[in-house]
């Protein structure tokens, strides 16, 4: 395919990502707005609303001003008339990430990532830059250099990951394969690298399988609470359906804090507050649905939760110590434990990207400190991975199991080699 052709479809795909992502947002916004105000209300606030929220579901700090009108109206005390909302929706970034990746591996798969990765690029950040400009509002209100730079930097990540994934299994006759041939000639240290990001993409999808998993137990553990604070909020149907589309849009949010609270380090619902298999300290909490999962206390057993991310690393090290038998490498020791030495720091350090990403301020006072703690959390993470990836990677081999998988070689190796006979 031609490489201008191939730069188009990069740019299509991140005119529909954008758009779709907007469209999401702006849909529920205007069935609410005209049933709140009917079709003769004024229509030049939606879009800055929307493209705020845009901006912040791509962890775009948001400051709110009330209006001096509004704080008299509602009785809200002037100290409340300003604060920052952080915390972002992660699911709006989690789908532009994911568009990108699909959009820089179907760029791979055309023999030129390069242009893919441009044209995206330069397409997604021009809609930021038209999206931070047309969208300016006075009540909320973004840093013009963060609202463009950080939606264009989650697409360029999400279309660097699917074109450098592709091209390192494929080739791409370029300079991801001749990082691949160096690679390649470091003998015994050379399955390191993919090694460990494949065991630690092994870590991050259990982890979130068990972060689901903890949710979904918690939902029906603690349903009757989750209704109670939707009854008090009073809400029609239109305000309950906002209310759980919010919710769902938050939900990879909730996810983290559970594998945080699983790790060990918990989170934090407002300043000097705690939420962890070792205890629960909390305050008065905003009356959110959400927070109704809450747990209202913990017990001294609840710490055994420490094992699922050392489970996780366990099955990180079986699955890469099974590649590496079959493929016939890292029979040595230190490249094994390298690899176990990769996974731990690889999964702390995507544990803190998480838990930068799903912390900050929800509203005034205490409420400007809510998530989990970055450097606590990589460094749970980092040890009980490490732990359980080296459990299985440095582990010496029995010379039955050894011999059954020289056998199964074999078979392999027999059924591939038969010709068919008519």
């Amino acid at each position: 395919m031609h490489r201008l052709t191939i730069a188009l479809l990069a740019a299509l795909d991140a005119a529909i990502a954008a758009a779709v992502g907007l469209a999401v947002l702006l849909a529920p916004l205007t069935l609410l707005w005209v049933l709140a105000f009917g079709l003769s209300a004024e229509w030049g606030s939606l879009w800055p609303i929307s493209a705020s929220l845009w901006q912040f579901g791509h962890a775009v700090p948001v400051q709110v001003v009330i209006p001096d009108d509004v704080l008299l109206a509602v009785g809200i005390p002037e100290e409340g008339a300003r604060f920052a909302l952080s915390l972002p929706p992660l699911a709006i970034g989690l789908f532009t990430v994911l568009f990108a990746a699909r959009s820089g591996k179907r760029a791979a798969v055309a023999n030129d990532g390069i242009a893919g990765v441009a044209g995206g690029a330069l397409v997604f950040t021009a809609i930021s830059v038209a999206v931070a400009l047309t969208g300016r509002s006075g009540e909320l209100r973004t840093t013009l250099w963060l609202a463009i730079v950080l939606p264009a930097a989650a697409y360029l990540a999400g279309l660097l990951i699917g074109a450098v994934r592709y091209a390192w299994v494929e080739g791409d006759g370029g300079v991801v394969d001749r990082v691949h041939d160096i690679v390649d000639g470091w003998g015994d240290w050379s399955p390191v690298p993919a090694e460990a990001l494949r065991g630690s993409a092994v870590v991050v999808v259990a982890l979130m399988g068990a972060g689901a998993v903890a949710v979904v137990v918690s939902v029906f553990a603690r349903a009757g609470d989750v209704i109670a604070l939707f009854q008090a909020a009073r809400v029609d149907a239109l305000g309950a359906f906002m209310l759980t589309l919010v919710h769902l849009a938050y939900l990879p949010t909730m996810i983290v804090w559970a594998v945080s609270w699983l790790a060990g380090p918990g989170f934090a619902v407002g300043t000097g507050t705690a939420v962890s298999p070792a205890g629960t300290e909390l305050g008065v909490v905003p009356g959110l649905p959400a927070l109704g999962l809450l747990p209202e206390n913990a017990a001294p057993w609840m710490l055994v939760s420490i094992l699922v991310p050392v489970g996780a690393g366990a099955l990180a090290g079986w699955m890469i110590r099974s590649r590496l038998v079959w493929e016939g490498l890292g029979e040595p020791l230190w490249p094994r434990a390298a690899i176990a030495g990769g996974i731990g720091l690889l999964s702390a350090g995507l544990a803190a990207l998480a838990a930068v990403l799903t912390s900050g301020s929800i509203g005034p006072g205490r409420l400007a400190e809510v998530g989990p703690h970055a450097g606590g959390l990589a460094l749970a993470i980092g040890l009980e991975v490490l732990i359980g990836a080296a459990i299985l990677l440095l582990t010496p081999r029995h010379r039955d199991e050894l011999a059954e998988e020289r056998t199964d070689r074999w078979l392999a190796e027999m059924r591939a080699s038969e010709t068919p006979v008519d």
